[in-house]
């Protein structure tokens, strides 16, 4: 039977790199959590041990979030409390854990988010673009001509944007960039963030990619974009560009709410109407 006081779920955020950066607050509630979720318990243990803790321990996969979810607010209704890990960074953010999020919510559970480290906001600080507002567009697609539709999408908005890239892929993506929105283009790459190798690199898009074409790319890398040199605008954008974004969008694979992000971002839509088009977008695909 569930206790009368159901636990609770804490979010918390964990280094990106230097484990200094974890905050008392988080060591505290990863001390006395009943539970902790992770993607990879591997990673998570490491961290655990290196904080002198044993505490259970349960994976928790995006392929298998929506079937694992109910078990762990079971655990949470019967008054344990769980805390929700990213390998890196802050949980949800390119990483599972909204449906259990979402749920826990619908359930009646408190969701307590326990803030740190973020390599989104660590790159906007540094890469001397204004943070007022930004969209954060997650992992670009894996295949080129996807990727070229992708910064297609990202090509006149008004605010930074910040996405990740894997090191395998970097080279191959800046050079989709240059193609598409042109190699002067102003771009920060920062790479392993926090860690003793940290390295910001800024300039136009075209002399990162060659520079990255002439090294062996390494870590962790988080690019911010620069704002179209020519903002949107409060006029409404002209109807045959914006299907085209739309479609663009909707090709590339992203999330509906994250592509509605982007779209008001580029076209000055509201947020409301961006995400109506792009459900109405994927319901016809």
């Amino acid at each position: 039977m569930p206790s009368a006081q159901p636990g609770i779920l804490y979010v918390v955020a964990t280094p990106i790199g230097n484990l200094a950066d974890l905050s008392q607050r988080a060591c505290d509630t990863l001390a006395q959590c009943d539970l902790v979720v992770s993607e990879d318990t591997r990673h998570t243990r490491r961290l655990l041990s290196h904080l002198g803790l044993d505490r259970p321990l349960h994976s928790y996969h995006k392929h298998s979030e929506r079937e694992k979810a109910a078990g762990i607010v079971d655990r949470l209704l019967e008054g344990k409390s769980v805390a929700l890990v990213s390998d890196a960074g802050v949980p949800v953010v390119s990483d599972p854990g909204a449906h259990l999020v979402a749920l826990a919510a619908e359930r009646g559970i408190r969701v307590v988010p326990i803030p740190g480290p973020s390599a989104v906001l660590s790159a906007l600080a540094v890469s001397g673009f204004s943070g007022d507002s930004f969209v954060f567009a997650g992992y670009p697609p894996r295949k080129s001509n996807e990727r070229r539709r992708f910064y297609e999408t990202l090509a006149a908005a008004a605010a930074p944007t910040v996405l990740f890239e894997a090191p395998h892929r970097i080279r191959e993506s800046l050079h989709d960039a240059a193609a598409v929105l042109g190699e002067d283009r102003p771009i920060v790459v920062a790479r392993e963030l926090t860690k003793l190798y940290e390295e910001v690199l800024r300039g136009p898009v075209g002399e990162l990619c060659r520079h990255f074409s002439a090294t062996e790319p390494l870590g962790e890398f988080t690019i911010v974009l620069s704002p179209a040199e020519t903002p949107a605008t409060a006029d409404a954008p002209a109807a045959g560009d914006l299907d085209r974004a739309v479609e663009l969008l909707a090709a590339s694979g992203l999330r509906t709410r994250q592509a509605a992000e982007i779209l008001a971002a580029a076209t000055g839509l509201p947020r409301n109407e961006a995400y109506d088009r792009m459900l109405r977008a994927a319901a016809d695909r």
